[in-house]
Parts: C-alpha cells; structure tokens; sequence
C-alpha cells in the first residue's frame, strides 16, 4: 500500500507531516476546476475534492488522498485571482466582512471514495490602502484561493476565526486522519 498526495501544494505536504505522514507519491491531477452555473461554494469544493481524487493513477492498494479548498463570500466562490487587481478585488470584497473557508479532502482506496468539507468561518479586519498595498508587495496571494494565506503575512489580516486553523491554510487534520483511518492508512504506528 502505498499513499499518493493528489496535490502540489507544499503547505498540504507539510501539513500531513505534522501528523507523522509521508506522501510515497506526488500526483498532482489535471482537471477543469470551472465551477458550475448557479454551483454554491460547498458542494462546488466537494465535487472538486472528488473529481480530483478519481483523477490521479493508482493502483487498487493505493491511498490517494486530494482536496480542495475555497473561499465563498456569501454565494459567491472566491477563486485563485488571475492578477494583482483581482486579488485586490477579493481582499477590498472581504475587508471588514466575515467569509468562508470551505476546505474538503477526499481519499480513495480502490473503488471506494471517503470525502469530508470542513467550514471556517473567517473575518478579515478592515483593510487600509497602506494594508492593502503592502500585502499585494509581497506576491503572497498568488496562486491561493481568496487571494490570502493565512499562515503568511495575511495573518495579520485576520483578528477571527470560528472552526479550523488547518483547513483555512488547505488540509483539516483531524478529518483528514479520520479519512485515513477509514481507509486503512496506518496512522500512528511506530517507525
């Protein structure tokens, strides 16, 4: 049995290794992540997860594990922005606004497919222009949904959040170990 981490996110990568998990394999897969008309936020990341998680080769032994993680302002989905205008876009939308991180993992041994969404909700403070600026000079909302990571200089951003700190940066670890478990994956064993 092998476990094949269907992602390139190092953050993802790093967060299983505080759980003492080791990926055997780095799979990122390659699927069309446009979100259906009229899709809401959670069940839009759900399918992703799924989709993602069926994507990636393996054999019927193997554990692949993939997620995804979104950021919904009420009915609308916040993706990954395209450029440093959208992202200021985003940032100026959430500014003094409460919003949600929808992280959801799914993990497939074989036929068999668990999958878990984990909601956060997350107030961001009320961004001045210098605030505003500065975050945008650093590049960190690059390539993260919602623009911001929060484990980055953005956390200075964010005074709240109800629900779970790892999910907001990308994987929820006490779901994803419970999808593990379910799955066979020998969490805790001594090495």
């Amino acid at each position: 049995m092998r476990l094949i981490l269907g992602s390139g996110s190092p953050r993802r990568k790093e967060l299983l290794g505080q759980i003492g998990v080791v990926a055997d394999d780095i799979r990122p897969p390659d699927i069309d992540e446009t979100p259906l008309k009229n899709e809401l936020p959670r069940p839009y990341c759900a399918r992703m997860a799924i989709e993602k998680v069926r994507a990636v080769q393996a054999d019927d032994d193997d554990i692949v594990l993939c997620a995804d993680t979104t950021v919904a302002l009420g009915r609308r989905i916040l993706g990954k922005p395209e450029n440093a205008g959208e992202a200021a876009q985003f940032l100026l939308a959430m500014s003094g606004r409460r919003h949600r991180v929808i992280t959801a993992v799914a993990v497939r041994r074989g036929a068999r497919v668990w999958e878990k969404d984990v909601v956060t909700t997350v107030r961001m403070k009320n961004l001045s222009d210098e605030e505003l600026n500065a975050y945008l000079a650093t590049g960190d909302w690059q390539g993260k949904a919602g623009a911001y990571g929060i484990q980055g200089p953005a956390g200075a951003l964010i005074p709240w959040i109800s629900g779970s700190f790892t999910a907001v940066v990308g994987l929820p670890l006490a779901e994803t170990a419970g999808l593990l478990k379910a799955a066979g994956y020998p969490l805790w064993r001594q090495t």
